[in-house]
């Protein structure tokens, strides 16, 4: 049992080859429905090895088969054994996954996959066709960069962890940038920097050129005294320091900061509004209004200061 599908990308093969083997790719194939999550991304496309995290704790781990590596037009993964949680998931039994590519011409490749496993159809192929759709829609974003002379860049990302932060940093790397995921605990290798919100480091910022600044306690809950202040807290103070200490590094030209929507206030109406709109009244507008402004010393220092009202 088993499945092939195939689509053909407008990009040349090494292109799209090249993005397979970035950090993020395998993030961004995982469908939002599936239950996963990915933990460890491998290193290699001919030997490395991929873990996914599933519910229960479980994990499944794909083995890249050295004999079936063959660039710019194959790779191959298969189910293998990684400790004691990845044993139930070898319940299965045989799993391949064969990705090849064809080059149709200069700018047009065929990839298709090939899973072997004693799995439905009806389960595979949904995940199959996400993946190749992402994939041709993540390499146009890259094109369009380029095209746009967007970078190499080097990014620091705060909330990188989060919803919007895990997408768009998989995004970033898969694109060729360089990005540094700013955390708030030990940093576990380059990729990460120790980010203390209240205490920033002087040198956290070297070497960048662009901040994307998205953390912030969740709103979801019951607005309490304790919440509002999580959520006032977590913004205000942590964006106006960074926004400083963006200020004062050499490098850095951008400073992205989230924002929301709640800054018009918690009904508007049918009213179609526009960032030309006045803010609104109440506890998020007020928190939102006090949010942008943090990022004032970035903007005073001379980088272009960008906020991004999401809802």
């Amino acid at each position: 049992m088993g499945i092939e599908y195939e689509s053909v990308v407008p990009h040349p093969i090494a292109d799209v080859f090249a993005w397979y083997g970035r950090p993020g790719a395998l993030t961004r194939l995982i469908p939002p429905w599936q239950p996963m999550t990915a933990v460890a991304e491998a290193a290699s496309l001919a030997d490395g090895r991929a873990v996914l995290a599933l519910p229960g704790g479980l994990r499944w781990v794909a083995q890249h088969d050295p004999a079936g590596y063959v660039p710019p037009r194959r790779f191959v993964d298969t189910l293998a054994s990684g400790g004691p949680r990845s044993w139930p998931t070898r319940l299965i039994g045989h799993w391949q996954h064969i990705h090849e590519f064809d080059p149709v011409d200069d700018g047009h490749t065929r990839v298709r996959d090939r899973v072997r496993a004693p799995v439905p159809r009806a389960l595979l192929e949904p995940m199959l066709r996400y993946r190749h759709r992402q994939l041709a829609d993540d390499l146009a974003a890259h094109r369009e960069a380029a095209a746009a002379r967007a970078g190499p860049w080097t990014l620091a990302v705060t909330g990188a962890s989060g919803l919007v932060g895990s997408a768009l940093t998989a995004l970033l790397s898969t694109g060729g940038h360089r990005v540094i995921r700013l955390v708030r605990r030990p940093a576990r290798g380059p990729g990460e920097r120790r980010w203390e919100p209240e205490y920033p480091a002087p040198d956290l910022l070297d070497g960048v050129d662009t901040v994307i600044h998205l953390a912030g306690a969740s709103i979801a809950g019951r607005f309490t005294a304790q919440h509002r202040a999580a959520i006032r807290d977590s913004r205000i103070g942590p964006t106006r320091r960074l926004a400083e200490l963006a200020g004062r590094a050499a490098g850095v030209r951008t400073f992205v900061s989230a924002s929301a929507i709640g800054y018009y206030g918690p009904d508007r109406g049918d009213d179609l509004l526009t960032e030309a709109d006045a803010r609104g009244d109440g506890f998020l507008a007020d928190v939102v209004a006090d949010w942008e402004a943090a990022t004032e010393p970035a903007l005073a220092a001379g980088v272009r200061v960008v906020c991004v009202r999401t809802g």
